[in-house]
């Protein structure tokens, strides 16, 4: 059975859904073009995530704006080896510059990490939930033992 919301295919005028079909169209692209960005953001902040310098620089951040010269200081890395990471840091949206006088600090975007914990936060909820429900079933398996050895 053809369905006539489908590409303006149908019983009737041709083109009689042309209005409708663009309407989905759009609706359809648009939730799509969102929910890819969002996918493209959770993406490159696990990519910046996951090596070791930038964790380090972000843990540094945490503490307060730094330059890129101070930001080195614990590392064995050269300059644009470091601003090669701030970059990927600033791409994903962790971290911003900004100007003061000649110094160019780096900080921490305030709520940068808040959509890494969004999509992180159901995944922990069903560990903790099921590192309960483990720790319940122990309980009473060691009540029962102990129950078996007192017989």
């Amino acid at each position: 059975m053809c369905k006539p919301w489908v590409a303006g295919i149908g019983r009737g005028r041709p083109g009689q859904h042309a209005e409708l079909d663009l309407y989905i169209a759009v609706g359809l692209y648009s939730h799509m073009a969102i929910k890819y960005r969002e996918a493209e953001r959770l993406s490159s902040a696990f990519y910046a995530l996951s090596d070791p310098t930038r964790r380090a620089i972000l843990a540094r951040l945490a503490a307060g704006e730094a330059t890129v010269s101070e930001l080195m200081e614990p590392f064995d890395l050269r300059q644009p080896t470091i601003s090669k990471h701030l970059k990927v840091l600033e791409t994903a949206g962790l971290i911003e510059g900004g100007r003061d006088a000649q110094r160019r600090p780096r900080r921490l975007v305030p709520l940068a990490m808040k959509g890494i914990a969004d999509w992180i936060e159901p995944f922990r909820q069903q560990w903790e939930s099921r590192l309960n429900n483990l720790d319940a079933h122990l309980a009473v398996m060691k009540q029962n033992s102990t129950k078996q050895k007192e017989k």
